[in-house]
């Protein structure tokens, strides 16, 4: 079947307060705010839109895999093992919660970190192909 589904456009991430998260990922992540109300916030981050949407308490990204581990729901990518590093880092350094660096047994290393919500993310060193020749990276 012919690749009918061109890109993921937007991600929906819940969170308790719009005011700080939104501080958040521009202030940690670097994300750009496009737009805020009292119910939501979006950003550009990562080549994607982000919408952090006012959520009730407790609501979060994760999701308990069938062996009971708690999984992220989106990897962003960076280009290479000394990026990866460098970003792990830096956000050590800018008091995000960060995993370590771990080798998960396929190409590249990963780290997962967390926003305040407790919404967890997963980064990897390796860039898709298609996105290096995208933008000629």
């Amino acid at each position: 079947m012919k690749e009918r589904l061109m890109r993921v456009g937007t991600s929906y991430i819940p969170v308790t307060n719009v005011e700080l998260s939104s501080a958040w990922y521009v202030n940690k992540l670097g994300a750009r705010l496009n737009y805020k109300d009292d119910d939501k916030a979006i950003l550009n981050l990562a080549n994607q839109s982000f919408f952090l949407v006012k959520s009730q308490n407790n609501q979060c990204s994760n999701f308990i895999d069938m062996y009971g581990e708690e999984w992220f729901s989106l990897t962003f990518e960076v280009n290479g093992l000394a990026a990866l590093e460098e970003i792990h880092r830096d956000f050590i350094t800018n008091e995000v919660r960060v995993g370590a660096i771990e080798n998960r047994g396929h190409a590249g290393r990963n780290f997962v970190f967390n926003d305040i919500d407790g919404n967890k993310f997963d980064v990897w060193s390796e860039l898709s192909p298609r996105f290096k020749e995208k933008y000629d990276v």
